[in-house]
């Protein structure tokens, strides 16, 4: 059942931005719609982070050439394409902060669910995704300084992000290694953290709702600017593809590990720092609408992934050999 709900987890996301886009074009925002959404994202992050296998960081080393890709390709080659896709659409402002935060952050979450879906290997998926994790939290703030430059000093963006960043990302962080750290030694929070796993996709649901209900005024004053954004997050996903193919060729990786990494350049933590652009003051707001845009265009990207994955990591000589 869990993996059914994962399986469609697109359309539902789909339906309820459609469903909210309708409702707030038709009502004005109301108040409790944005009271809800706080406490809704609080227990996404928290919920989420508890399926993150925190406490088994040092399985995700024991593949070496693996995870070298796979931070290779995160932190490195990707920020480079996203620095250059930014730079060739010339964006500034609210729409360049949306653009970075969603892009430089690599998927926790459904990034494993897509890997299973597309014949990779979701064991390595699980084990690399606290390393994934932790490293964004760590790299993310000084992307975004480095890539925004002046517009970060001048309009105080750093002093504003950096509270959110700690207060609604790493605090959720903290309490979920807390709740797996108890879980081991007791079988009522480790049956918790079960029932858990069973949240992210119906809380995101009823988040995405909730946004594109009370920000569907500044959608429909963004059109414009999203359809050149669409544009943009659709080259990143065929560029991930590529990236991630000429690097599972490069390390040599088995045919699995290839597109578990293929997924994971392609997927993004755009629930993560979700929370980090709706926190921001109001002439920040069009970066909401930029990572919501961006979140939809890759589930629907995900799609396609899982039928041109699998023929673009095809079997190798690789697969053979002992890791």
């Amino acid at each position: 059942m869990r993996e059914t709900l994962e399986k469609y987890q697109v359309w539902l996301y789909l339906v309820a931005i459609l469903a909210g886009i309708g409702l707030g074009a038709r009502w004005e925002v109301i108040q409790a719609w944005n009271v809800a959404l706080w406490p809704l994202l609080g227990l996404l992050l928290y919920a989420t982070f508890t399926q993150v296998p925190l406490l088994h960081i040092p399985q995700a080393f024991k593949d070496r050439r693996f995870m070298s890709a796979l931070a290779l390709g995160n932190f490195i080659v990707m920020p480079l394409v996203v620095w250059g896709l930014a730079t060739l659409f010339g964006l500034k402002g609210a729409v360049l902060l949306g653009v970075l935060l969603v892009l430089l952050v690599p998927c926790t979450d459904w990034f494993i669910s897509f890997t299973h879906l597309g014949q990779g290997d979701s064991a390595k998926a699980i084990a690399a995704t606290p390393v994934l994790l932790l490293l964004q939290i760590t790299l993310l703030p000084l992307y975004v300084t480095l890539m925004m430059g002046e517009q970060l000093v001048s309009d105080h963006l750093l002093s504003e992000l950096l509270p959110a960043f700690w207060g609604l990302i790493v605090t959720p962080l903290l309490l979920a290694w807390l709740t797996e750290t108890g879980a081991a030694q007791s079988a009522v929070l480790k049956r918790g953290v079960e029932v858990m796993g069973w949240l992210p996709v119906p809380l995101l649901t009823a988040v995405v709702f909730l946004i594109a209900a009370s920000q569907v005024h500044l959608i429909i004053e963004s059109q414009e600017m999203l359809g050149q954004i669409a544009v943009l997050f659709v080259l990143y996903l065929l560029v991930a593809a590529l990236v991630g193919k000429t690097l599972h060729m490069l390390f040599r990786l088995p045919t699995a590990s290839g597109r578990t990494l293929v997924f994971s350049l392609g997927t993004r933590n755009s629930f993560v720092v979700l929370p980090l652009a709706i926190a921001l003051p109001d002439i920040w707001a069009a970066s909401v609408v930029v990572i919501v845009l961006q979140s939809l265009v890759e589930l629907l990207g995900m799609v396609t992934y899982l039928a041109w994955v699998p023929r673009l990591v095809k079997h190798s000589p690789a697969d053979t050999r002992e890791y």
